[in-house]
């Protein structure tokens, strides 16, 4: 009962943190009070997650329910090898129970391949009826382009369980677009095992303390970091760590949404921190060939002591019971103190299902789209796969260590910058990926870097 209360109490504050109107009218705010709860919604988080309510765990919706036989497709991310796999597995299994007059219809494909393919299905208007995507920008293009369903109606059903604050990175121009399912950030971690043998029992809380220990990790022949360099999002997951807790989450948040150029020598300087990581031998020099699943499994079998990757690996990690006792989870450390500081983290809400405009059966595929998100999301948050947007029910005494720990560390942070690639647009975001590339390649160095994205970029 009292773990049951700490988690709920933890997400009344996740809860608060409010990213609004990614649209061109207005921008995300990232900078939020997370400690602001009131008392009301930590109670009402503390009852939901102990009780199970009819209306909570079967939201009946008359267009979803009918009888007339309909067919629905759906696209997503939740490969066989993703975190989220289960998550989607059961929640489609429930609604395929509940709506037998419904075929349902998904296909999931690799992250990378499926940016490319999602774009090029809007571009020709071959769009499934329900479809994974990331918010802000990458949502938002689509949404300009006139392609998405708005889902403003279909909300009405569901906005008692879903706070309206979790909409805010894909609502535009004031309308809804997207049902967001977990919320994650980037986090640190760490095989203890490995750090003991280098003489730490700790993630370091400071960059020196931090740079010691890899130090202290070569020294006995252990490779500090993994990155699949086949997987260019997983390098931004270290150089915009390292770029934030550099420059502070205001300064790259500004950048990221064209508020500011890259033209910061700052910014320059943190690459060149980051590169001298590599350069330093702590990344695994065949992690450049490797892909995201390869070097995780590479982090389990005990050949790296960090992985810095979404939050929503806990899921894995911790269905290894083994290996779930040797692994923690912790926050990048502060390099510049005068600008950055700890509770500015990278990430936020950004998984989402939206529907296709053009479905033939749109108004029944957006309730559709409430219903399993809140299932994907619910069971997404069981298996540890990160924090719920959905206001959490039903019995969470399960919850896994991993993910009790991010929850903390949520609940204090007062500062989000949602991860690079999705807040910029399609076609900077493609940009910035060819030069984050080049950077782990050591083919540019800080000063290339920010000069070339202040010249292809703004």
């Amino acid at each position: 009962m009292k773990m049951k209360r700490l988690v709920s109490t933890l997400l009344a504050g996740v809860m608060t943190l409010s990213l609004v109107a990614c649209g061109s009218s207005s921008a995300p705010v990232t900078s939020t009070d997370a400690g602001t709860a009131t008392e009301t919604k930590t109670e009402t988080a503390a009852q939901t997650t102990e009780t199970t309510t009819t209306t909570e765990a079967e939201t009946t919706v008359e267009s979803t329910s009918s009888d007339e036989p309909i067919t629905l497709n759906m696209w997503c991310i939740a490969t066989e090898s993703d975190s989220n796999r289960h998550s989607y597995e059961a929640a489609i299994a429930d609604m395929q129970e509940k709506y037998p007059n419904i075929t349902f219809n998904w296909e999931a494909f690799e992250n990378q391949s499926y940016k490319t393919k999602i774009k090029a299905a809007v571009s020709a208007n071959e769009m499934p009826d329900i479809f994974f995507t990331w918010s802000c920008a990458f949502l938002g293009d689509f949404v300009d382009a006139g392609k998405v369903y708005c889902l403003d109606d279909a909300y009405q059903n569901y906005k008692s369980e879903l706070p309206e604050s979790m909409l805010g990175n894909s609502t535009y121009d004031g309308k809804h677009y997207g049902v967001p399912l977990t919320m994650n950030i980037v986090g640190l971690f760490a095989n203890m095992d490995l750090l003991k043998e280098a003489g730490y029992t700790e993630i370091p809380g400071t960059y020196d303390d931090f740079i010691a220990c890899c130090d202290a990790l070569k020294a006995k022949g252990i490779i500090p970091f993994g990155c699949a360099g086949k997987e260019t999002w997983c390098v931004t997951e270290y150089l915009e760590s390292v770029i934030e807790k550099s420059v502070g989450a205001d300064a790259l948040n500004d950048i990221f949404l064209g508020r500011a150029t890259w033209a910061n020598q700052d910014v320059a300087d943190a690459v060149d921190t980051f590169q001298a990581l590599v350069n330093n031998g702590y990344f695994d020099p065949s992690g450049i060939g490797l892909t995201n699943d390869e070097v995780k499994n590479n982090f389990i079998a005990g050949k790296y002591a960090f992985y810095m990757n979404g939050t929503w690996n806990c899921a894995d990690f911790a269905a290894n019971e083994e290996f779930l006792a040797k692994v923690q989870v912790g926050e990048f450390p502060v390099i510049n103190a005068d600008k950055a500081a700890l509770g500015q983290v990278i990430g936020g809400p950004s998984d989402t299902l939206a529907v296709s405009a053009s479905s033939p059966n749109a108004e029944a595929a957006a309730d559709y789209a409430f219903e399993l998100g809140k299932l994907i999301c619910h069971y997404g948050y069981l298996d540890g796969c990160g924090l719920p947007a959905w206001t959490p029910y039903g019995d969470t005494s399960s919850i896994n260590p991993l993910t009790q720990t991010v929850a903390g560390i949520v609940s204090k942070a007062d500062k989000f910058v949602l991860f690079g690639d999705t807040a910029m647009s399609a076609d900077s975001a493609n940009t910035y990926l060819s030069y984050v590339d080049q950077v782990y390649g050591c083919l540019l160095d800080g000063q290339q870097f920010i000069d070339g994205l202040a010249k292809d970029i703004q």
